[in-house]
């Protein structure tokens, strides 16, 4: 059994864990025809996310000339050249296929806008001068 999670840690990607449901992404992926062999960029938004490990795949879901398509990516296939996150989706499914049903604006996810969080400013820090504001006083 070791020998297997061994193997499986040697194929698997790196950087691949910050994708989430609802999240809108572009995956770069190889396309063999014949002889010739390029990329495709396949991109749209992430409906399911199943297994983990090395068997873990996404769902990912487009609009092309208004007809739904969806596609199934082994995340760490070596066939995927790379997977870019364009933006986080706000959700609160672990399964989005009721998109399927929707139509238009309907079928459309909000961005997730995350806060930054405030800086807290030392009092003990903050009356002390930095050095361009000594340069001034002299």
């Amino acid at each position: 059994m070791d020998m297997i999670k061994a193997v499986e840690v040697a194929q698997q990607k790196e950087g691949v864990d910050n994708l989430r449901i609802g999240d809108l992404v572009r995956v770069h992926f190889t396309i063999i025809e014949g002889k010739n062999e390029r990329v495709q960029v396949y991109e749209g938004v992430i409906i399911a996310m199943k297994n983990s490990g090395l068997r873990k795949t996404i769902t990912v879901r487009k609009i092309s000339y208004g007809v739904g398509v969806e596609r199934v990516f082994p995340l760490h296939s070596p066939r995927i050249q790379k997977i870019e996150l364009v933006r986080h989706g706000r959700v609160r499914r672990a399964k989005l296929y009721y998109l399927r049903s929707r139509v238009g604006k309907a079928a459309k996810i909000v961005e997730l806008i995350q806060k930054k969080k405030p800086v807290v400013v030392d009092p003990s820090t903050a009356a002390e001068s930095t050095p361009e504001e000594k340069s001034k006083e002299e």
